[in-house]
């Protein structure tokens, strides 16, 4: 699960991003975690923008992110595919999802990270929409 999702879930009381975080906490989603995205969450939780706009308090929001953490599946990344993203910033969540043999990476940002320049056709990009979709409809 990419951080923008993350984020957004903390941003909003319900929807989508909402939703995806709940299927992983509640156990029918199996996020991943490794050591660059740990950091970009960290990173971007500790920013007064976006973090404002949460309904939830810092103490809540560090609890959030602990039982998040509870539930994903460290994985160390030995192999890196770069360049491959158009956005170098987005290379870590294609290399964990590879590492992790992930089948789908959840973003809201499946425009650049479809557009890498190597193909992995068993990896799927999708939205927290599309995902929740396929999630309780499989």
């Amino acid at each position: 699960m990419d951080t923008n999702v993350f984020i957004a879930a903390m941003l909003s009381p319900s929807g989508e991003n909402r939703d995806t975080l709940r299927a992983c906490l509640e156990g029918s989603a199996h996020p991943l975690m490794g050591t660059a995205l740990f950091h970009e969450y960290e990173d971007v939780m500790l920013r007064p923008d976006p973090m404002w706009k949460s309904p939830l308090r810092p103490e809540e929001r560090q609890t959030l992110f602990e039982a998040f953490l509870s539930v994903c599946e460290w994985v160390k990344v030995y192999f890196l595919w770069r360049p491959n993203l158009p956005d170098e910033g987005d290379n870590h969540l294609l290399e964990l999802a590879i590492a992790g043999g992930a089948d789908t990476i959840v973003t809201n940002n499946v425009r650049d990270v479809r557009r890498g320049e190597l193909s992995f056709p068993s990896l799927q990009i999708l939205t927290p929409a599309e995902f929740l979709k396929i999630h309780k409809n499989p």
